[in-house]
C-alpha cells in the first residue's frame, strides 16, 4: 500500500468518527424529545479496484421499528377512547349526587312513599296532601334536571366532536407535507430522519384521536386507514367534514362525519361517498361518538322510563278517587285517539254527578262490553251522555275527554265497577283519558295506547318515520323509513318492518298492550333500535308513531317500551292540584242510589291505595316490571358501575400504550450510557486514525530527505 493510500484511509476514519461523534451529540441533545428516534451512521467498507481503501460514510439514519411503532398507534387509539369516556361518564355520576344525599333522585322518591303514608293516617284537606304533591314535584323536577344535565353532556361532547375533527384534519395536513418532503430526501439519497421524527410524533397523537392503521410504503411515504379500513390519507389527502362544525348544542339526531377529498393544502373537494359516524371510528373521537349517539341517550331513555313508572303508579292510584268535593270539570290529557277510533274498553266504570255535600245527583254505568265490540269513542260519549240525562255532559275531541257537571255546586266522580272494571291498554277508563291525573305530561299519554293490529294508524301522506338499527358496537347497520305505504293498519306496519332490511336483525311485534317490541336474532345479538326522526301526527291529537307505540324519543338508544320520549321536559304534577293540593283525589265514589251520601271528607282509602301502588311492581315495558325504588336503584347503580369500569379500562389502555412506548423507546431511543461508550469509542478511534496520519506523514518526510 503505497503512503498517499494510508493517508487517504486514515483521512476517510477521522472522517467516520467525526460523522459518529455529530450523531452521537444530536442523540445526547434530544434525549428529552418526545417522538425523536436515536441516529445511526451508516459505514461501509470503502472498494478501489477491488481493493479496501478506507470508509465510507453514509447518511445518517434513525433507528426505529415500524412493528412497535405500529402497537404504539393501536394502543393509542384504545387509550384514548378509554380515557374521554371515562371522564364523561364520570361527571354523568357526579351528576346523580352524593350516595345519601337528601336532594339525590332516591331520597325524592323516597320521600314520595314517606309522604303518602303519612297521609293515611292523617284527617285535613291541603294540610296532609302538599307533603306528598310537594314530593312528587321534587322528584319529578330531579329527573327533568338529570336529563337536562345529560344534554349538557351532549352538548359539550358535540363540541368536542368539532375540535377533534378539526385537530385530525391539521394533523393529515401536517403528515402530507412530512410525507412529501421524506420522500424528496430518500430520493436525493439524503437523511429524512428530521421529519420523519415529526411524522412519528404527528402519528402518535392522530392515533389517540382517530383509530388509525399506517404503513410505510417503499418511497418513504405512510398511507393511513382508519380502523374500519378507509383511506385517510395515500397518493392523496382526505378531510373530515363535519356540518355543524361542533355547536355545542344537544340535537336529536346528528349528522355523520363526512370524508372529503382535499388538496395538499387542505382545501377541500368531493366526497368520497363514505361517512364515519360510528364508535367503530375508534380513538378519541369514537369514544365520543359512542357516548353521544349510544350511551347517553340509553341513559336518557331509562331516566325517561323512570319517569313512565312513577307516572303510571300514581295516577293509576289517583285515578281511582275523587276530591272531596267533586270537581265541577274532568279535563283529560291528550290521547292518540279520534272520536271515530274503535273504543277498544272492556267491562265497565261508573260516571257520577255529586252535590257538594258528597250526595249522588246523578250516575250512569258505562259498560263497553254491551256496547259491543264495534263501538266507538263517539258511541261511549253519546252513552254517558244519555246515561247521565243532563246533569252532565261529556265531549271528545282532539284525543281529550272532558266530562262536565251542568248545575253549579255539583261535580263529576269516575269509578270502576267493581265486577267487571273496565280496561284498555291494561288501565282503566279515567286513567286512560288522564281524568284525575296528578301527573301530567305534555309530549306524552303516560298509558300504553291499547292499539291492537286491526286498527288504523292514521298516517297522513308524506309522514313518515325513520328508524336506525345499531349493532352492539354502536355502528348503523341499517335505516329504514315507515310510510303509509306499508298499508292502513298497524298490522300493516309490523309486516312491512318484519319484510324490510330491520327484518334481517329481529323480529317486531305488537303487543298486548300496543307497544311495539323488537327482539334482536341471535346473530344480531345487541342491537338496538331508535328513532332518528318522526313526523307522524294521528288524528291530528299531536301524538307521533314512536310515542303511541313505545318506541322513545328522537334521537334515543334502545328502545324501551315506554313511549315517554322527550316528555320528562313538559312533566309535572297538574297545575291546579299544585296550586291547591286539597283536590288530590283521595277519596273513593260509593255506587250508593241517588240521593244517598256517594263522597265522605274524611274518606282516605285513596291514600292507602297510593302506598299499595308504590310498594308495588310496575310494568316498565323492556325493562320489565319491578318497583319504582327498586329500578331508580338500577338505573343509577348501573351508571356508577359503567363510571367505575370505564376508569378502570381508562387505566389499563393507558399502562398498555405506556408499555408500548417504553418498547418502542427501549429500540429506537437515546440511552445516555450507550452514547457515552459509544462516545468513548470513537474518540479513541479518533485518535488511532489520528495517530496513523502522524505516523503517514512522518514516514513521506523521511523519504523525502532519503531523495534529498
Amino acid at each position: 500500500m503505497s503512503l498517499s493510500e494510508i493517508l487517504s484511509s486514515a483521512l476517510s476514519g477521522l472522517g467516520a468518527s467525526q460523522a459518529g461523534i455529530r450523531t452521537v451529540s444530536n442523540n445526547i441533545a434530544n434525549v428529552n424529545t418526545p417522538g425523536y428516534a436515536r441516529e445511526t451512521v451508516a459505514l461501509q467498507t470503502g472498494i478501489t479496484s477491488g481493493r479496501v481503501s478506507g470508509v465510507v460514510v453514509g447518511e445518517p439514519g434513525r433507528v426505529a421499528d415500524k412493528f412497535l411503532e405500529a402497537t404504539v398507534y393501536t394502543r393509542g387509539g384504545d387509550a384514548g377512547r378509554a380515557a374521554v369516556e371515562a371522564g364523561y361518564l364520570d361527571r354523568l355520576q357526579a351528576l346523580l349526587g352524593a350516595t345519601g344525599s337528601e336532594t339525590a333522585l332516591p331520597a325524592r322518591l323516597d320521600a314520595i312513599t314517606t309522604s303518602a303514608i303519612a297521609m293515611t293516617g292523617a284527617s285535613g284537606g291541603a294540610a296532609i296532601a302538599g307533603p306528598f304533591v310537594g314530593a312528587v314535584e321534587d322528584a319529578i323536577g330531579s329527573m327533568r334536571q338529570l336529563g337536562s344535565d345529560v344534554d349538557q353532556l351532549r352538548g359539550d361532547i358535540e363540541g368536542e366532536v368539532g375540535d377533534t375533527v378539526g385537530r385530525i384534519n391539521l394533523l393529515l395536513q401536517s403528515i402530507d407535507t412530512l410525507n412529501a418532503s421524506v420522500s424528496r430526501l430518500q430520493g436525493l439519497g439524503r437523511s429524512s430522519a428530521g421529519p420523519a421524527d415529526q411524522r412519528t410524533s404527528a402519528l402518535e397523537e392522530l392515533s389517540g384521536l382517530i383509530g388509525i392503521t399506517a404503513r410505510e410504503q417503499a418511497n418513504g411515504r405512510v398511507t393511513i386507514e382508519t380502523a374500519t379500513g378507509l383511506p385517510l390519507l395515500d397518493q392523496r389527502l382526505r378531510q373530515l367534514s363535519y356540518p355543524t362544525s361542533g355547536t355545542g348544542i344537544a340535537q336529536p339526531h346528528y349528522p355523520g362525519i363526512e370524508l372529503r377529498f382535499a388538496d395538499h393544502d387542505g382545501t377541500i373537494g368531493a366526497t368520497t361517498g363514505t361517512t364515519l359516524d360510528t364508535p367503530a371510528t375508534g380513538g378519541k373521537l369514537g369514544g365520543l361518538l359512542d357516548l353521544r349517539d349510544r350511551q347517553l341517550p340509553a341513559f336518557s331513555g331509562r331516566i325517561d322510563t323512570l319517569f313512565a313508572g312513577l307516572a303510571q303508579t300514581v295516577n293509576a292510584a289517583a285515578n281511582s278517587g275523587t276530591a272531596v268535593p267533586a270537581l265541577a270539570s274532568l279535563a283529560g290529557r291528550a290521547t292518540a285517539l279520534s272520536g271515530s277510533d274503535r273504543a277498544g274498553f272492556t267491562g265497565a266504570a261508573l260516571v257520577a254527578v255529586t252535590r257538594a255535600d258528597g250526595t249522588m245527583l246523578a250516575s250512569t254505568t258505562l259498560d263497553f262490553d254491551a256496547l259491543g265490540a264495534g263501538a266507538t269513542l263517539d258511541d261511549a260519549v253519546a252513552a254517558i251522555n244519555a246515561g247521565l240525562g243532563g246533569a252532565a255532559t261529556a265531549r271528545f275531541a282532539r284525543g281529550v275527554l272532558t266530562i262536565d257537571a251542568t248545575a253549579p255546586g255539583t261535580g263529576i266522580a269516575v269509578a270502576q265497577d267493581p265486577a267487571r272494571p273496565s280496561a284498555r291498554g291494561g288501565v282503566g277508563l279515567s286513567q286512560y283519558f288522564g281524568l284525575n291525573d296528578l301527573v301530567r305530561s305534555d309530549a306524552a299519554t303516560l298509558t300504553p295506547s291499547g292499539f291492537t293490529s286491526a286498527d288504523t294508524h292514521g298516517f297522513a301522506a308524506g309522514e313518515s318515520v325513520d328508524l336506525a338499527l345499531r349493532d352492539a358496537a354502536g355502528r348503523i347497520v341499517v335505516r329504514y323509513s315507515l310510510t303509509d305505504a306499508a298499508g292502513p293498519t298497524y298490522g300493516d306496519l309490523v309486516t312491512d318492518l318484519n319484510a324490510g332490511p330491520l327484518g334481517h336483525y329481529g323480529r317486531f311485534t305488537l303487543d298486548d298492550l300496543g307497544r311495539l317490541r323488537f327482539a334482536a336474532s341471535t346473530t344480531a345479538a345487541g342491537a338496538t333500535l331508535s328513532v332518528a326522526s318522526d313526523n307522524t301526527d294521528r288524528a291530528g291529537t299531536g301524538r307521533s308513531f314512536s310515542s303511541i307505540v313505545g318506541l322513545g324519543s328522537v334521537g334515543a338508544g334502545a328502545s324501551t317500551g315506554s313511549g315517554t320520549g322527550a316528555a320528562l321536559a313538559g312533566a309535572g304534577v297538574r297545575r291546579d292540584i299544585m296550586a291547591n293540593p286539597a283536590r288530590l283525589p283521595l277519596a273513593r265514589l260509593e255506587p250508593t242510589a241517588i240521593g244517598q251520601k256517594a263522597l265522605g271528607p274524611s274518606d282516605r282509602r285513596g291514600a292507602t291505595a297510593m302506598v299499595d301502588a308504590l310498594a308495588a311492581a310496575v310494568d316498565l315495558g323492556d325493562a320489565g316490571a319491578m318497583t319504582i325504588t327498586r329500578f331508580s336503584a338500577v338505573v343509577l347503580g348501573d351508571a356508577g358501575s359503567a363510571a367505575a369500569r370505564a376508569a378502570d379500562r381508562a387505566d389499563q389502555m393507558t399502562a398498555r400504550r405506556d408499555d408500548a412506548i417504553n418498547r418502542r423507546d427501549t429500540v429506537s431511543g437515546v440511552n445516555i450510557d450507550e452514547e457515552l461508550g459509544q462516545m468513548v469509542v470513537l474518540q479513541n478511534s479518533y485518535a488511532a486514525a489520528a495517530r496513523v496520519m502522524t505516523t503517514a506523514s512522518a514516514m513521506y518526510d523521511t523519504l523525502l530527505e532519503m531523495i534529498r
